[in-house]
C-alpha cells in the first residue's frame, strides 16, 4: 500500500513537468492551423482578385467596345467592322454600280451601318449581366489563355442569348434609319429579288449577326490592349491581375 501511495506521488510530482512538456508542441500545431488558416484565406483572396479581375477586363472591354461602335461611323468607317452587301447580293451590287445605280447599294450599306451603331449601346448591359456567371475555374483558364480567350469565352457562352436580345433592338434600329425602305428598293432590280429570296436569307439576321461579330471584334481588340499595354490597365486591380500572369 506504501509503495502505490509512493508511486501516486511520483507520478503527481511529474505530471506538471510532462503538461508543461507539451505546451511548446500545442502551441506549434495551434501555429501551424493558424497559418494553414492563413494560407487559405490568402489563396482564396487571390481566386477572388483573378476572378474580378478577368470581370473587370471585360466590363472595360465592353464599355470600350460599345464607345467606339456605338457612335456615328463607329460601324461605317471601321474597314474591319463595317457591314457590306451580304455575299448573295455582293455581284448584284456590282451590276448595278457599273449601271449607274451605285447610290443605291450605298444608302443600303449605309443604313445597315447605322443600324448597327443605333443598336450597339445596348448591347452593354447584355454584355455585363453575362459577365457575372464566370466561375473561377473559367477565369483561371483564361488568364493563362490566349490574347482573345476572355472574349472567346464571352462569345461562345453567350452569342445565342445576344442574339435572341438583340434582334428586336437592330430590328427597330433598321426601321428608324430606314434599311427596310433601301432594301425595298434595291429589290425592285429583278435580279436581286431572285438572288435574296433564295432560301435561308433573312436582312435582319444578317445584320444582328454582324453587329455581334463587330462588337466582339473591338472586344477581342480591347482585351489584346489590356493584358499587354501597361497604359490599357487603367485600374489596380487590372494591373494586378494582368500586369504579372500567376
Amino acid at each position: 500500500m506504501k509503495r502505490w501511495a509512493a508511486g501516486v506521488l511520483v507520478f503527481a510530482g511529474f505530471l506538471p513537468v510532462w503538461c508543461a512538456a507539451q505546451s511548446p508542441w500545442d502551441q506549434i500545431r495551434q501555429k501551424a492551423a493558424g497559418a494553414a488558416k492563413a494560407a487559405n484565406a490568402n489563396r482564396a483572396l487571390s481566386n477572388d482578385k483573378i476572378v474580378a479581375g478577368l470581370k473587370e477586363a471585360l466590363t472595360v472591354s465592353t464599355r470600350n467596345a460599345v464607345a467606339s461602335t456605338g457612335r456615328t461611323d463607329g460601324f461605317l468607317k471601321n474597314e474591319a467592322i463595317k457591314i457590306v452587301l451580304p455575299d448573295k447580293l455582293r455581284r448584284v451590287g456590282s451590276g448595278m454600280r457599273l449601271i449607274g445605280m451605285g447610290s443605291q447599294v450605298d444608302s443600303l450599306e449605309v443604313g445597315m451601318n447605322r443600324a448597327a451603331e443605333q443598336a450597339a449601346p445596348a448591347a452593354k448591359q447584355i454584355f455585363i449581366n453575362a459577365v457575372t456567371q464566370m466561375s473561377f475555374a473559367d477565369a483561371r483558364q483564361i488568364l493563362s489563355g490566349n490574347d482573345t480567350a476572355a472574349t472567346e469565352y464571352f462569345q461562345r457562352q453567350s452569342s445565342d442569348q445576344l442574339s435572341e436580345a438583340f434582334a428586336p433592338i437592330v430590328h427597330q434600329a433598321m426601321q428608324n434609319v430606314g434599311v427596310v425602305r433601301q432594301y425595298n428598293q434595291l429589290m425592285r432590280n429583278p435580279m436581286a429579288a431572285r438572288v435574296a429570296n433564295t432560301p435561308g436569307f433573312d436582312l435582319d439576321n444578317y445584320i444582328v449577326g454582324k453587329t455581334l461579330d463587330g462588337l466582339f471584334y473591338v472586344m477581342a481588340e480591347e482585351e489584346k490592349k489590356i493584358r499587354k499595354d501597361p497604359m490599357a490597365q487603367t485600374t489596380s486591380l487590372l494591373r494586378e491581375v494582368f500586369g504579372k500572369k500567376p
